[in-house]
């Protein structure tokens, strides 16, 4: 490969020989991208199309090995460093300009064991592809509320979403997390072992290390929820608000209602005459039995 232009850590540029980048390959089993390569620019979009960074080269992690690869590799020549899961992050934290991307967004695996009642997620899994394997046993873990949203970014900020009242935050059923930390090395953190890592990255933020592998606590939801959403025009906000302050004071713990005030997406449920205007909208979620 050529030499690069790159930024470091301080900010500064700098050159990246290429002899130091082909004798990183042959450590990765994924592939290592460059603005040159087909796939660049496919892998470096994220979900919020404002952003458009371009950084010197894009790891596609395929595993664990190639992550620790990768971070010794940054390390090594002190580049900047940005870490992509499902890529969902609306500020484009998980892209950087003239660093190396480290992309997660390949390790996709989920396993379930219902037995425990627990489910191991890697880095790159979205909540769509969590809920698909959980809901196929009859349990969930409690996430956000958007299915193409990154499990470890929601789940390292905190984690709100529809079974939060019942079930408490993503963060709250984290059991356990592999991390490779800024040297390189692996770690477990769990409330046995490095417990005040484990203490950071339940709502911390994702600066503590990459997390490979997230182990959770599922619970029996569904697979049949009473969901769905309640519209009014703007003008009916202070009277729906007033009449939400009241309501939510006793509801149950299974029960979820968030209002949000947005314009009208064109939706098929609504008229068109509303699409585009300014709403109020209340979102529901019960997870008790729908018969009640």
């Amino acid at each position: 490969m050529a030499d690069l232009k790159v930024t470091t850590t301080s900010g500064e540029n700098c050159v990246l020989a290429g002899n130091a980048i082909d004798q990183f390959k042959p450590s990765l089993r994924g592939d290592i991208l460059s603005s040159t390569d087909n796939g660049y620019d496919a892998a470096r979009k994220v979900w919020n199309g404002m952003i458009d960074k371009r950084p010197a080269l894009i790891v596609r992690c395929s595993g664990v090995a190639d992550v620790i690869s990768a971070v010794r590799f940054a390390r090594d020549h002190d580049l900047l460093v940005s870490v992509r899961g499902g890529g969902h992050n609306v500020a484009g934290s998980a892209v950087c300009d003239g660093g190396l991307v480290i992309d997660l967004s390949l390790m996709k695996g989920v396993h379930v064991d219902p037995i425990r009642r627990t489910a191991r997620a890697q880095p790159g899994a979205t909540l769509g592809d969590l809920d698909h394997e959980t809901q196929a046993f009859g349990f969930a873990v409690p996430a956000g509320i958007v299915t193409t949203t990154g499990i470890a970014g929601l789940t390292l900020g905190g984690g709100f979403g529809w079974l939060n009242r019942k079930y408490g935050l993503t963060c709250d059923n984290l059991l356990s997390a592999d991390v490779v930390t800024s040297e390189g090395q692996m770690l477990k953190a769990s409330p046995e072992e490095n417990a005040d890592l484990f203490w950071g990255l339940r709502g911390g933020g994702g600066n503590f290390g990459i997390v490979t592998s997230f182990e959770y606590q599922m619970h029996a939801v569904g697979p049949t929820v009473l969901a769905g959403l309640i519209v009014y025009p703007m003008a009916k906000a202070p009277e729906v608000l007033q009449f939400y302050r009241d309501f939510v004071a006793d509801i149950p713990y299974e029960l979820t209602a968030v209002p949000a005030l947005r314009l009208a997406p064109p939706a098929p449920f609504l008229p068109e005459e509303v699409h585009g205007k300014p709403i109020i909208a209340v979102f529901v979620c019960y997870c008790g039995p729908v018969e009640e």
